[in-house]
């Protein structure tokens, strides 16, 4: 590539920039890109990036498998009912501890390794993420009853990108555990977002998941809306399409699905004309879409 390639390439994402100048976007991390070091430390170099050149980054985490792998570590009995975890009182203290304790301390670490950039906090603090129990049979599980978003409107005014665990308050005093892509979708809602983006371990949503050139680019709220209503997509995909459509019905602008094991999949999908994942748009025309197309994604549990 020479230089005049380079200079294209920045001059394509000129107006990408400056559509999102002083744009607040909330960013789901998960995936390989969470649990895969280089991996992490790339998206976190995109996420610097992102935020200086004019974009207000939230980060939204969970921790599914490293919650697992320390519950499997003290002979703790891990239980799924419908893809969430069972979370007794005594998982949710391993829940906090690693959710809160290391993978929000390791994310903020890569980002701050480029500077003074990033705040930890979790969703129960100032209780940013009010939350009630979601059922019975799960425990410590939790859904978001409101957010308070000042302490991290706080954050933003000061520079600072607010890297939120997805945990949340209950009116008992103790802590909730909260899907992450559900806080993600809610959070990016309450901030009033431009976009959400959903960090995943394949390349969107398909038509037809066997065929890999099936890849939609882009679908409107109702299609959206229709493939959780048909039944349709499977269940690791579930809690991210209703968070995009949650987050759409509230005024937010676009949501993503985005592969985060594409080196700089966050700047493709943002800065490029073309993109990487699947955009859902607050748009409600068809996209012309077959009626019949089969929506799939990848067939892992939805972990908290």
């Amino acid at each position: 590539m020479d230089m005049h390639d380079k200079a294209a390439i920045l001059m394509e994402s000129l107006p990408w920039i400056k559509r999102a100048w002083g744009r607040t976007v909330v960013i789901k991390y998960g995936g390989a890109a969470m649990t895969d070091e280089t991996l992490r430390h790339s998206v976190a170099a995109d996420i610097v990036l992102m935020k200086l050149v004019g974009i207000n980054p939230v980060i939204v985490h969970g921790g599914g498998p490293e919650i697992t792998a320390y519950m499997d570590r003290l002979g703790m009995p891990v239980e799924f009912v419908d893809g969430l975890r069972v979370t007794s009182p005594e998982a949710m203290e391993i829940v906090k501890m690693v959710l809160v304790g290391k993978v929000n301390g390791d994310l903020v670490s890569a980002i701050n390794a480029h500077g003074r950039l990033a705040v930890g906090i979790a969703g129960d603090d100032a209780n940013l993420i009010r939350a009630t129990r979601k059922d019975e049979r799960l425990g410590r599980v939790g859904d978001v009853t409101s957010i308070d978003t000042t302490v991290v409107t706080d954050l933003i005014e000061d520079g600072f990108i607010p890297v939120i665990a997805s945990v949340g308050a209950g009116d008992d005093g103790g802590s909730f555990n909260i899907n992450a892509d559900l806080v993600a979708g809610e959070m990016a809602a309450a901030l009033g977002a431009e976009k959400v983006i959903f960090l995943t371990d394949v390349d969107g949503l398909y038509a037809d998941f066997a065929d890999k050139g099936s890849l939609i680019s882009a679908l409107s709220f109702d299609e959206a809306e229709g493939m959780l209503d048909g039944g349709t997509l499977a269940a690791g995909m579930i809690p991210k399409v209703g968070a995009c459509v949650h987050a759409l019905r509230q005024g937010v602008e676009r949501a993503h699905i985005l592969n985060g094991t594409i080196p700089h999949a966050l700047l493709l999908e943002v800065y490029t004309d073309e993109g990487v994942g699947t955009m859902i748009t607050a748009e409600t025309s068809s996209l012309g879409l077959e009626d019949d197309a089969t929506y799939a994604a990848y067939e892992g549990e939805v972990t908290l």
